[in-house]
């Protein structure tokens, strides 16, 4: 367990949002991968001591906003920001495809990749985009089944047919039923192309369309996954095959991938039956297979209040400074809901040993994924402009060996200046007190009530 080291020499206080969205300080991730990976592409531009991203600029020719444009015309059921809420942007390629989709009110989760040296999910993430890293090969995603109403793979080099056909499977595990995968390319190998048939056509992915547009040359294409379980009876090769009924598709943390095909939710009481009503409807509405619809509404409830009678104006937070914030223990996403009409996004965290109410989060329309607090968190240092955790170490007091390593990650994630809310037990939140004074953090508030408190602290720039 150690310190990450202070940033090195030029690193500032990030540009605020809404200007991330068009230039982040260089120093703040400047390497030479980036560096070579700038001067070979049109949608980053480094200015003096800027990089700034040009509008409508992007690595697809004749811009970001035909290209979305093009795909809701070769499918006109994909209407961005209505059918379509939450996306899953493989690799992380061109982060203008996430800022585009998030002016048509899509909330782009960006998923870079363990061997990405350019570190393209930092340049989203330093823009005021969600992104998390996390590898690609054996081990299924962190998040629970048919989630995502699409996920696109814009020349996101990754080989889909290596590994047994597993990563397409793990595309299908975590695509919600009738949802969409989008794979544009610009250079079609004819070999890849004829596995990609040949398996989608075995998982009975319908494709909607394949075509290449004139103006980004870009070839598209667009798969549906199927909404019901009759087309797979109809297989006269049963392969891949289909998963056992103990198998649980929302069993991600470290479980490796598998080379069945899950079956799509056919019972009321399962999540995924039904496509989500259109946003921002769906925050609201609470489907069939939730079981206790009014503990979500008083839930919701609780979090709305605390939100807007204490966080937004209580606890000193200038929130024209925060973008980027986690919740280190999401439940249903209340907290989130709370926030949504504030000028942030929230990683929504639901740690592994807690109830798995993940697939609800992403009903309502937010992002989240599973993770165990006891290891470090799949994200880059400084990442973050708050974090909020409501009795997190208290749950994990028996499974991590101390809460000072958990306490020292909160350190690696949160930039300088960038704050921790912590809702506590009093006897816990003395015992995080010391330890956030250890570290040179500033305790700007705490406050006791019935042996329970909240703690208000703020990163600075020590090191020892």
């Amino acid at each position: 367990m150690c310190l990450v080291p202070l940033p090195h020499e030029g690193y500032g206080f990030p540009v605020l949002w809404p200007e991330s969205k068009l230039k982040i300080l260089y120093k703040n991730l400047a390497h030479p991968k980036l560096d070579a990976f700038i001067k070979k592409n049109s949608w980053l531009v480094q200015s003096g001591k800027y990089i700034t991203f040009p509008q409508n600029q992007s690595e697809f020719k004749g811009g970001v906003q035909h290209y979305l444009e093009s795909i809701e015309a070769m499918v006109p059921d994909i209407e961005w920001g209505k059918n379509i809420r939450v996306v899953l942007d493989m690799g992380c390629a061109d982060s203008s495809f996430g800022a585009s989709l998030l002016d048509k009110d899509v909330l782009t989760l960006s998923l870079g990749l363990k061997d990405d040296l350019v570190d393209l999910a930092q340049v989203a993430l330093e823009r005021g985009f969600p992104a998390i890293v996390s590898p690609f090969g054996t081990r299924r995603l962190p998040f629970p089944s048919g989630v995502f109403d699409a996920i696109h793979c814009g020349e996101c080099n990754i080989p889909w047919h290596s590994h047994g056909d597993k990563l397409l499977l793990e595309m299908n595990r975590i695509l919600r039923p009738g949802g969409y995968f989008i794979l544009s390319t610009k250079h079609d190998n004819v070999e890849e192309e004829e596995a990609m048939i040949t398996f989608t056509a075995s998982i009975c992915w319908n494709i909607l369309a394949h075509t290449t547009d004139e103006v980004s040359e870009v070839g598209v294409k667009i798969y549906q996954k199927p909404e019901s379980n009759d087309i797979y009876e109809l297989r006269r090769k049963k392969n891949p095959p289909l998963c056992k009924e103990n198998e649980n598709p929302d069993a991600a943390w470290y479980v490796p991938m598998k080379s069945c095909l899950h079956t799509i939710p056919s019972s009321i009481e399962q999540h995924g039956t039904d496509w989500p009503e259109e946003w921002p409807k769906r925050l609201e509405t609470y489907p069939d297979w939730i079981n206790d619809k009014e503990k979500l509404i008083s839930d919701t409830n609780h979090w709305k209040a605390i939100v807007e009678k204490s966080y937004l104006t209580g606890i000193g937070i200038d929130w024209s400074n925060i973008r980027n914030v986690m919740d280190m223990k999401a439940i249903n996403g209340g907290f989130a809901a709370a926030l949504s009409q504030q000028k942030v996004w929230v990683m929504n965290v639901v740690p592994v040993h807690a109830p798995d109410t993940l697939p609800i989060i992403y009903e309502r329309g937010f992002v989240g994924v599973y993770h165990d607090w006891c290891e470090s968190f799949g994200t880059y240092p400084r990442s973050y402009d708050l974090l909020h955790a409501d009795h997190l170490f208290s749950r994990l007091k028996n499974r991590c060996k101390h809460p000072v390593s958990i306490v020292v990650e909160m350190d690696r994630i949160l930039r300088p200046g960038g704050w921790a809310v912590i809702r506590e037990k009093v006897e816990i939140l003395d015992t995080l007190e010391g330890i956030l004074k250890s570290l040179h953090w500033e305790i700007r508030m705490t406050y006791a009530q019935d042996k329970e408190g909240i703690l208000i602290a703020q990163k600075t720039m020590w090191r020892p």
